[in-house]
């Protein structure tokens, strides 16, 4: 089960450190407003349910600490396979292609300890940032 913080469920973005700090100041920026997910890996294993449109989840940084709130604007299951483009850019790191895309994510989900193939059904996750903490902009901000 997800950590909740308020009574809504916690986003954690990637894995602790650096990475989790890059993806977190990404979306504060407004650059990264999309994030993916594995039903099986992400839900499934952590008796959790898939998001919905409406949905406020809180955003936390590195250390836990909640950063902002974010609603969900869209949600899709879709194969591993048919991920599309418009997807891999709104996550906003800055992929090549959709090919781009699908190698980094294949790599870092096989680092998880979970292979994925093209039928893997990934959850392909919009959102907004709708309150950031005060003085919270980036990974130096107090």
């Amino acid at each position: 089960m997800w950590p909740r913080i308020d009574g809504l469920r916690v986003l954690e973005l990637g894995t602790p450190g650096e990475f989790r700090t890059q993806l977190t100041d990404l979306t504060l920026a407004g650059e990264k407003t999309a994030t993916a997910g594995l039903l099986p890996l992400d839900y499934h294993a952590e008796g959790e349910k898939v998001e919905h449109v409406g949905e406020r989840l809180v955003l936390v940084d590195d250390a836990g600490a909640r950063v902002a709130e974010i609603e969900v604007t869209r949600v899709e299951l879709t194969p591993f396979a048919a991920v599309t483009w418009e997807f891999a850019q709104a996550e906003g790191e800055g992929f090549r292609s959709v090919e781009h895309w699908r190698e980094g994510h294949r790599r870092y989900w096989k680092s998880q300890g979970y292979a994925v193939d093209d039928s893997t059904t990934v959850v392909c996750l919009w959102f907004r940032v709708v309150d950031q903490e005060v003085g919270r902009r980036s990974s130096g901000a107090t």
